[in-house]
């Protein structure tokens, strides 16, 4: 029987994240069985296809669907900051300029910072990850979520993994990975529903308001959805010091 063929995988930067600790920043060698995509060879070691920019076979340019036959060098990178590479065969959509999100059940705190950031993002603790796919492809949304398995999954178009597990941590890393900087728009959207809110006159929501909130602030929103009052409280500032450490966290030239 003929031996299969080997190809030698490399990844680049943050990809290797998803490796284990002995295969980082190292050729690997990946078994090719007549012909093997090179998505199939490169998921097979555990990288979802979501985080990968540009890939290299033998110094070419290829797309996902190219055929590995055995012999060649593939280099796989991630997304590209910095780095010009327009002449290339880009995989990943370029950056988001209306972005919306779906995050799984355990990143609601970094779905809540999203929304107070102005960005449109579901959320909810019981949905499994079928239904986080569905609403994905349905609502062209980008899912966020620290399970790799689900960025693996074949329908996947685009996702995102969360590496930070603090939520204002998550808020800034993906801000800067997904290159938000410049669509923040602060308190347009409710934390809780993520409906956009309304500017309301003092005079009609005064009956809902604590005692001390009465006479000390006269600007308020009302959220559609789910009918919450919104003033710039304290809970404003805390929630305005996040934001400005997110702001801290860019790139001066952002």
């Amino acid at each position: 029987m003929a031996s299969r063929g080997i190809a030698i995988v490399r990844f680049y930067e943050e990809l290797n994240d998803f490796l284990p600790p002995q295969a980082r920043k190292r050729d690997i060698e990946v078994e090719v069985d007549r012909a093997r995509s090179v998505k199939d060879a490169i998921e097979s070691l555990g990288v979802p296809h979501t985080e990968i920019d540009l890939i290299l076979v033998d110094g070419m340019s290829v797309d996902f669907a190219h055929l590995l036959r055995g012999g060649e060098r593939v280099a796989v990178y991630p997304m590209f900051e910095a780095l010009d590479i327009a002449p290339l065969l880009r995989l990943r959509p370029l950056p988001l300029r209306d972005p919306r999100f779906v995050a799984d059940v355990h990143l609601g705190k970094l779905a809540r910072h999203l929304r107070m950031a102005g960005f449109d993002t579901l959320w909810s603790n019981d949905w499994d990850d079928d239904q986080i796919v569905r609403r994905s492809l349905a609502e062209r949304r980008t899912v966020l979520t620290r399970d790799k398995g689900m960025l693996r999954r074949r329908e996947v178009e685009r996702g995102y993994f969360v590496r930070a597990t603090e939520s204002e941590a998550q808020l800034a890393e993906v801000v800067r990975a997904l290159q938000l900087e410049n669509l923040v728009a602060p308190f347009i959207r409710c934390r809780e529903c993520n409906e956009v809110l309304e500017d309301v006159p003092k005079e009609t929501v005064i009956d809902r308001l604590p005692e001390k909130v009465r006479g000390c602030y006269d600007r308020f929103k009302r959220c559609p959805g789910c009918d919450r009052v919104y003033w710039e409280g304290t809970h404003f500032a805390r929630m305005q010091g996040v934001l400005s450490r997110l702001a801290g966290a860019m790139p001066s030239d952002a």
